[in-house]
C-alpha cells in the first residue's frame, strides 16, 4: 500500500487546535505528513495552545511532536519555502489541508495569488485536481467571505467549515475540534472514530 502523502497548511485564523489535532491524528493514521505554520498561524497557536513554533525548523518541528506526543512522522517546511516539493506540479501531495484557513488566506487563494508556499500549494492542488480542503473558522461571514468560498468550491476545493455539531452530545472542547477533524479525515476517506456518528 502507498503511503498517502498530505501538506497541512496551519494559517493565522483562530481555531490553530484544529490544525494541531489533525496533525497528530494523520500521524497516528501513518501518513507522510508535512506541516507548514504561517507567521500569524505561529503568534495565534502560541496565543491559544502555548504552543511555542517559533525559531529553527528543527526545534519547531521538535516542539510539535512534543505537544502531540509523537517521536516521529513529522516534517516541517518554512511558508516561504516555495523549492518545498508542494509548489510543483510535477511534485504535488494527494492531499493538502489549511486548519484553520484566514479569510485572507482564503482570498488569496480563491484570487490565484501564490505569494507564499501556502497559496501556491494550494493553487497546484486545484491546477492538478488534487484534493484540497479548507477549514475557515470566521465569524460573522461577509458577502465577500461567501463568494470566494463559492468560487473555491467551484475550483474543485472542498470547504470543510470550522462548525461542530451536537447531536453527538459533546463534554468538552476536545469532542468539538475531534468533531471537526473527523469531517476532514472523512473527506480524506481516512477511517476515524474520532465522533460518534448519526445514529450510533
Amino acid at each position: 500500500m502507498i503511503q498517502q502523502r498530505i501538506f497541512l497548511a496551519i494559517s493565522g485564523a483562530s481555531g490553530s487546535i484544529y490544525g494541531l489535532r489533525l496533525a497528530g491524528e494523520l500521524c497516528r493514521q501513518g501518513v507522510d505528513l508535512t506541516v507548514t505554520v504561517t507567521a500569524s498561524g505561529r503568534l495565534v497557536c502560541r496565543e491559544e495552545t502555548g504552543l511555542d513554533l517559533s525559531g529553527d525548523l528543527a526545534g519547531a518541528c521538535e516542539r510539535l511532536c512534543d505537544y502531540l506526543g509523537e517521536r516521529e512522522g513529522i516534517r516541517m517546511v518554512a511558508p516561504d519555502d516555495l523549492f518545498f516539493s508542494s509548489a510543483s506540479g510535477s511534485a504535488a501531495p494527494d492531499a493538502m489541508i489549511v486548519a484553520p484557513c484566514s479569510m485572507g488566506t482564503l482570498a488569496r487563494i480563491a484570487a490565484g495569488i501564490s505569494g507564499n508556499l501556502v497559496e501556491r500549494s494550494a493553487d497546484v492542488m486545484l491546477k492538478e485536481h488534487r484534493a484540497l480542503l479548507l477549514v475557515p473558522r470566521e465569524t460573522p461571514i461577509s458577502e465577500i467571505h461567501l463568494e470566494n468560498m463559492l468560487r473555491l468550491s467551484r475550483a474543485g476545493a472542498r470547504i470543510i467549515p470550522a462548525m461542530p455539531a451536537f447531536y453527538h452530545k459533546p463534554e468538552s472542547i476536545d469532542d468539538m475540534v475531534d468533531f471537526v477533524a473527523g469531517k476532514v479525515l472523512d473527506q480524506l476517506g481516512i477511517g476515524n472514530e474520532l465522533y460518534r456518528r448519526w445514529g450510533n
